[in-house]
């Protein structure tokens, strides 16, 4: 069990914040088993705002994880089918409960100089 760090856009971080987007889209995971995500919010907010709580992962043909996951999925479906463009499989880190912390922190604050691209993983 790790903890993860994900940049994510202020419109979908907002959205897991808010409970709305239940479900976090990726194209690729780690191998570890992940327990938790901390959120980046990215330009122009560009802070670590909040954590949450993964319940599971889930992950099949993008088109079918679109189907199962679209009612809190926080994203249309255009979007969803170009993020994944022509890729045989798509993963979701099912969303739990949230953190969002009182004073938002920078990268700095939490031991990283750089803004990852995908995800990195944090000490627990």
């Amino acid at each position: 069990m790790c903890t993860i760090l994900l940049p994510i856009k202020p419109e979908y971080a907002n959205k897991i914040i808010q409970q709305t987007k239940l479900y976090e889209y990726r194209r690729r995971i780690g191998k570890r088993k992940i327990d938790k995500i901390v959120i980046y919010s990215t330009f122009p907010i560009k802070k670590v705002i909040a954590e949450v709580e993964v319940k599971g992962i889930v992950s099949s043909t993008p088109l079918k994880l679109w189907q199962d996951t679209k009612e809190y999925s926080g994203i249309s479906k255009v979007k969803y089918m170009n993020y994944f463009g022509d890729k045989d499989v798509a993963f979701a880190y099912k969303l739990g409960k949230v953190t969002v912390y009182k004073n938002p922190k920078t990268l700095k604050d939490i031991g990283i100089n750089y803004c990852p691209q995908s995800y990195v993983y944090l000490e627990n």
